[in-house]
């Protein structure tokens, strides 16, 4: 089973949630790290002063050591956490703050010729944490002509305090903001998807017998206004199916009524009284034409629905246009005479590849057509040519009352008729000219009707098949 997608409104949500928690730790990730670089440099400026206290000290004349040790125990008043330790480089101590032991820091360190916020480090001793360097005092600061190292360091335990306490504040703040983001973020997404419940609402109201409703598109969002254009055209391709479907259940419930009519009508008089075998063999004679009728629109219908599903089979191969003609003119010969009706054929023998019984049956369909509404003594043509490179042209004319231009498209149509005057004069259900247009298209051809100089003029382009012969 295809799993169902996740919902636009959780998508954008965690979509733009996941950015925003991002940006809040980033950020305060950048906060800390700025707090924390605050101290270092805090540090780093109080033990400078450290720093400068003592070797201004030692820069000047000392009477004796008890005098140098008091002054160096100065060096430290007011900057209450700084500690230092100095020493020779031979080792030997000269000064250490009461209550530190920085000789662990002095072995472990690397000695730097200034004090930055780069040559400081932290270490851990007792229990408590210190920021501190190992400096070279400059040459022109010595004891005994010795060089001097000064081991400087501060606590730093209130200040790990304070970034402890202030990165749980932080995570707080952090998880409330993304908590709040989110939040907003869906109630933000739920709005803006607004457009798309009204429309759905009106989607809704949508139904078989209020196919005339439409959307508009300037009352919805510019990013939906394609949807809006598509849906109705949607909707315009449905009601115009909707329609045809509905005019065609009507004229097929037409078309079968009157023959069903007639088989009932003689039927009924056949059985009021007694009859003789001729007088039987008539009406039954009679009842087999309409049954006939039937089964050719049965037929007819079968095979448009075949073609609508694509569905038609048959041998394929290449067809002689003019000999089809030809042989369809002999077939018509004997009404053609009967009504005094002139059939006619121009144009060279054109070749194209398709199926030699349907496109003999689309043929015969518009000869049939022609000549049923063509008056004793008139003229139907057709005209065979080659239309560009690829494509071959067939056109059956007919004199003929002026046609509307807007009926021309529909003559096409099933059960269509330009005169409504005709359905009842036994001219057949309607079908032929939809069969012609089926058998075309699936030929990949087109079809159209043209009245031109007082004619009726139907036109085919077919391609063309190259052979030997054409």
């Amino acid at each position: 089973m295809k799993r169902r997608p996740i919902s636009l409104a959780l998508r954008l949500t965690v979509s733009i949630g996941a950015v925003i928690v991002v940006v809040l730790l980033v950020f305060g990730w950048i906060v800390e790290r700025s707090i924390d670089q605050h101290f270092v440099q805090q540090d780093v400026d109080e033990l400078a002063a450290v720093v400068q206290a003592v070797a201004q000290i030692l820069v000047e004349p000392q009477t004796n050591n008890e005098q140098l040790k008091r002054r160096l125990a100065s060096a430290v008043s007011g900057h209450h956490n700084a500690q230092f330790h100095l020493t020779k480089t031979s080792g030997e101590v000269i000064y250490a703050t009461p209550g530190s032991d920085l000789s662990g820091f002095l072995q472990t360190s690397r000695v730097s010729d200034a004090l930055d916020i780069h040559s400081v480090s932290n270490w851990q001793d007792q229990g408590h944490h210190y920021r501190g360097a190992v400096l070279m005092l400059p040459g022109g600061v010595a004891v005994s002509g010795q060089p001097l190292l000064l081991v400087v360091a501060t606590d730093i335990d209130f200040h790990l305090h304070y970034l402890e306490d202030f990165r749980i504040y932080l995570k707080l703040i952090t998880l409330v903001a993304c908590l709040i983001a989110i939040f907003a973020t869906w109630f933000a997404v739920y709005q803006g998807h607004a457009p798309l419940r009204r429309i759905s609402g009106e989607i809704r109201r949508i139904k078989s017998d209020h196919l005339s409703i439409r959307l508009a598109p300037t009352t919805v969002p510019v990013e939906l206004t394609e949807l809006a254009v598509s849906f109705n055209d949607m909707l315009d391709r449905i009601e115009e199916g909707f329609q045809r479907l509905s005019n065609f259940s009507a004229d097929i419930a037409h078309e079968l009524r009157s023959p069903i009519t007639n088989l009932r009508t003689q039927t009924e008089v056949a059985l009021s009284q007694t009859r003789d075998v001729a007088q039987y063999r008539e009406i039954l004679y009679s009842n087999l034409e309409e049954y006939e009728r039937m089964a050719k629109m049965v037929g007819d219908m079968l095979f448009l629905a075949q073609a609508e599903k694509q569905q038609l089979q048959g041998e394929y191969g290449q067809v002689n246009l003019a000999e089809e003609v030809q042989v369809l003119f002999e077939y018509f010969e004997a009404w053609a005479e009967e009504r005094a009706v002139t059939l006619d054929c121009t144009g060279p023998a054109v070749w194209v590849y398709g199926n030699r019984l349907m496109l003999r049956r689309a043929l015969s369909n518009l000869l049939a057509n022609a000549m049923r509404y063509t008056a004793e003594g008139e003229r139907v043509s057709v005209t065979l040519e080659l239309h560009g490179s690829d494509r071959v042209l067939i056109q059956v004319a007919n004199p003929s009352a002026e046609i509307a231009p807007e009926h021309l498209p529909k003559l096409f149509d099933r059960f269509y008729r330009a005169d409504p005057s005709r359905q009842h004069k036994g001219v057949g259900a309607g079908l032929g000219l939809a069969i012609v247009k089926s058998i075309v298209m699936a030929h990949g051809g087109r079809v159209s009707a043209n009245y031109i100089d007082q004619q009726i003029v139907f036109r085919i382009e077919l391609p063309r098949a190259f052979d030997s012969v054409g």
